[in-house]
Formats: structure tokens, C-alpha cells, sequence
């Protein structure tokens, strides 16, 4: 599932057409596809791992999920776009992803400081939302996309071997400054994955994720689902501590 890092550098591609009017419209979506047709796209924004079109009384939001994908000035051979847009010059394609119309002003559907990649983002926003759910792991704290919107399995991975914080450990047994740093480096951490990302180098930088040895113990990782949310988790248990 692409990460929001990803999403944002998504966002950059598609800033050729900023201002321009959909003139083609097609895929096998469900939305009323002829609804975007002649309209103007006003801006384009992120959320997370949201993508967004933002026309003047809607905003069309695309989701990748695991395996979405898109292409800009070119199409997949073979396979049909969930939505294609066309403009007098370029065209832009998704592909197994999610489509949904939001209707309004996006600004009633998102909050802007619960995005880790955002200006606006609020880490103590974030800590109060966290000491609301003591009991729950912090594996699955950082994937709550309405507490770290973007971050994903990745983000999860790296940041919690950079915190020394095993996956397994409930949010409220660990130390507030821990937390804290836990929920600095979930940003900064994000705009490395960035800056690595558009370098087509962030496999390269991984400490843990997907890894099989400890850098700093020299012992084999643990490779485990952990949490509600199953996901995969990379830990050291030498050295990232369990706190239950």
C-alpha cells in the first residue's frame, strides 16, 4: 500500500494540470463519470494516503489501496483505467484503486494536522489522541491514519527501530518522552522516506523493514504479524524494549 509520501510525490507529478478542464473522462469507476467532463480541476491536494481532485463543488478521492497504481501520459496496456481524465494536453489514469466523490468543501471531510506530511501537521494532537487509547500496541497506534494519517507499515517499521520501542508495547506503559519521540520521528521519518523515494533509493536506507539482522546487535530480527491490525512488523528483541 503506497504511503503518503508517495501520494504527495503524486501530487507533484499532476501539477501540469492544475487549472485545466477535464475534456475526456472514462473508466469502469462507479461515480457518474460525466459529472467531471468540461469541469475545471482547481487544485489537487493529499490527505494521508488520500489523493484528491478538487473541483468547485466537489472533490473526487482516490484511495490505491494495496495495489493501485496510476500512470501520467501513458496508459497500462491491456488492463482499463478505474479513471481516466484527459485534457487538451495529457491524460492521467488510476488503476485498482479506490473512487469516491466527496461533496462540498474538502475542508469539512479532513483534518489537516493529523497528516504527518502536512504544514499544519500538530504532534500534540497527535499525544492526546494516543493517551486516549493506553491499551491499545503502538504497532497499531501509527497505522490509525486518524492519528498519524500517511504513515504505513514502513513508517511503523523504521520508526519504532529508530525509538528502540518494540511493536508489542501498549501505548500507555511507554515513558511520555519516548512517546514523544515516537511521534517526532514519525514525521521526520516521513520526509526522509521523501526525499529517499524521489532519489529511488528508500529501499537502500531501510534499518529493519523487511530485514533479516539487527544492524546494531548483529542478532537475527524477528519477522512477526503484531496487533489488531496483522500487519507485518521487523524488531529487534534485544534492543527495542517491551513496555506492558
Amino acid at each position: 500500500m503506497p504511503e503518503g509520501p508517495s501520494i504527495l510525490i503524486l501530487k507533484e507529478e499532476v501539477q501540469q494540470f492544475a487549472g485545466k478542464k477535464v475534456i475526456e473522462v472514462s473508466g469502469n469507476s462507479s461515480i457518474e463519470l460525466e459529472r467531471l467532463k468540461d469541469k475545471k480541476i482547481l487544485s489537487f491536494k493529499t490527505w494521508g494516503k488520500h489523493f484528491l481532485i478538487c473541483f468547485e463543488d466537489f472533490t473526487v478521492k482516490i484511495h490505491l489501496l494495496m495495489f493501485g497504481t496510476y500512470r501520467i501520459n501513458e496508459q497500462k496496456n491491456n488492463i482499463a483505467p478505474r479513471l481516466h481524465l484527459g485534457f487538451s494536453s495529457g491524460e492521467i489514469n488510476f488503476y485498482t484503486c479506490s473512487v469516491k466523490i466527496l461533496e462540498g468543501p474538502i475542508n469539512q471531510y479532513y483534518d489537516w494536522s493529523e497528516d504527518v506530511l502536512n504544514e499544519n501537521w500538530n504532534p500534540k494532537k497527535a499525544k492526546l489522541s494516543l493517551e486516549k487509547i493506553p491499551k491499545e500496541m503502538i504497532c497499531d497506534a501509527i497505522l490509525d491514519q486518524n492519528i498519524f494519517s500517511g504513515a504505513g507499515n514502513i513508517i511503523k517499521n523504521e520508526v519504532l527501530y529508530r525509538c528502540y520501542v518494540h511493536p508489542e508495547s501498549l501505548v500507555g506503559k511507554i515513558p511520555p518522552e519516548k512517546l514523544d519521540e515516537i511521534i517526532a520521528e514519525c514525521s521526520i521519518y516521513s520526509f526522509e522516506f521523501l526525499y529517499w523515494k524521489k532519489k529511488n533509493e528508500l529501499k537502500k536506507h531501510w534499518l529493519a523493514h523487511t530485514k533479516k539482522e539487527c544492524k546494531r546487535c548483529q542478532l537475527p530480527l524477528i519477522k512477526k504479524q503484531t496487533g489488531k491490525k496483522k500487519r507485518r512488523s521487523f524488531f529487534c528483541t534485544n534492543c527495542q524494549q517491551l513496555h506492558i
